[in-house]
């Protein structure tokens, strides 16, 4: 075995490797990025999920439920209302993933009949819902053995607890919540709430590394200097990736999209057409984010090490598998840096909830100016000087 030989190659890639700046940082901050994102995206039990508490009376067993219930991690109280309609409307628009309605006679301890506190519950985000219901269940069952100890209290001032011919029992004293879940969707699978989020990254995936083969994987070969080589413009080369690469993600979209309908029962109670024009334009925003960073890519190798650092977060805070309100602070800030995030909350509300144009308009405007930063970007810097 010839060591020296085998030492000067060891040295010829590592120097060649120290001489590609974008390869080496990817390398580096790879595995780093893999292990934080991973942890924060999909590790960890589910805490902070925000909620509306609303409160129609007031005194001291109100006020007790409302000091348990924010003392719960698994909550964040974004606000506390009178109003169930207001409280309704926050979690059909999506700004709380629940609603615990207090009802109005929920401080008579001296009432015979025992109220009845409503879970009201965004049934769509089916991972927040399967902790909500079984915590929130708990907590006014424990709630309930307290209130019915004080009115056996008030019960053994006034009279016998059980009193013959009388509604007043033992067991309405005990029983002194009920307690009732309204789903807003109904029952939504996990799978359900999964499908859209599959559908956006299965488009960017695709989209970043189709153009990653298509031009950077040209440039390498020089198949694309040949083709510069033609009185082919710029706009036309590029125009004519973007078209194929479109049509391909969108038919790849379509049939996960009817796979996902016929195996798993997957319902899209919103419009099929909105669904393709969002998954439409999703595809045409990766492939601009595709262009620009294959723009300055010189090889495909170094193109695929490029697109790593920005697909595991996006992949990992975007809300795909786990929902964005539940990681930590900052990974809920930087979730929104990203435009999976836009694609999945558009194709969301839309396919689970039945949302209409007006009601993700400003998802969809995010989108464009993600496109048309990527497009303007991706053109400025593409060089045809190969």
């Amino acid at each position: 075995m010839e060591t020296k030989k085998i030492m000067w190659m060891i040295k010829k890639d590592l120097l060649e490797l120290w001489r590609h700046k974008p390869r080496l940082i990817a390398i580096i901050l790879f595995p780093i990025i893999a292990i934080v994102f991973f942890g924060y995206g999909m590790g960890g039990s589910l805490e902070n999920i925000p909620i509306v508490i609303v409160e129609q009376s007031h005194g001291q067993v109100t006020n007790q439920t409302v000091a348990a219930i924010k003392n719960m991690s698994l909550y964040d109280v974004k606000e506390v209302t009178s109003d169930p309609e207001q409280a309704k409307e926050m979690v059909n628009s999506g700004t709380v993933k629940a609603a615990i309605i207090l009802p109005p006679d929920y401080d008579n301890l001296e009432s015979r009949q025992a109220p009845t506190v409503v879970l009201y519950v965004d049934s769509s985000d089916q991972l927040a819902t399967q902790a909500i219901v079984p915590a929130t269940q708990t907590l006014f069952a424990r709630i309930s053995g307290e209130i019915g100890v004080q009115k056996m209290q008030v019960e053994s001032q006034t009279g016998p607890i059980i009193q013959n011919g009388s509604s007043k029992t033992l067991q309405s004293i005990i029983n002194a919540i009920n307690f009732e879940v309204d789903k807003v969707y109904g029952d939504v699978k996990y799978m359900d709430f999964l499908i859209p989020g599959i559908l956006a990254m299965t488009v960017m995936f695709a989209c970043m590394g189709g153009m990653g083969r298509s031009i950077a994987g040209e440039r390498e070969t020089g198949e694309l200097a040949r083709l510069f080589m033609t009185p082919t413009s710029i706009a036309t080369v590029v125009g004519g990736k973007i078209i194929s690469k479109l049509i391909t993600e969108t038919g790849r979209a379509l049939i996960l999209l009817i796979v996902a309908i016929v195996l798993f029962g997957v319902t899209i109670k919103g419009s099929m057409l909105l669904t393709l024009l969002l998954l439409v334009l999703t595809a045409l925003c990766f492939v601009g984010f595709g262009i620009m960073i294959s723009a300055r890519a010189e090889t495909q190798e170094d193109y695929m090490q490029m697109i790593m650092p920005f697909q595991l977060p996006m992949m990992f805070v975007s809300g795909v598998f786990y929902p964005i309100e539940t990681m930590p602070w900052f990974f809920q800030k930087l979730a929104y840096v990203f435009p999976l995030t836009y694609a999945n909350n558009a194709l969301r509300a839309v396919i689970l909830r039945g949302a209409g144009i007006t009601e993700i308009w400003s998802d969809i405007i995010i989108l464009i100016i993600f496109t048309l930063i990527f497009f303007t970007l991706g053109v400025i810097r593409f060089n045809r000087d190969i």
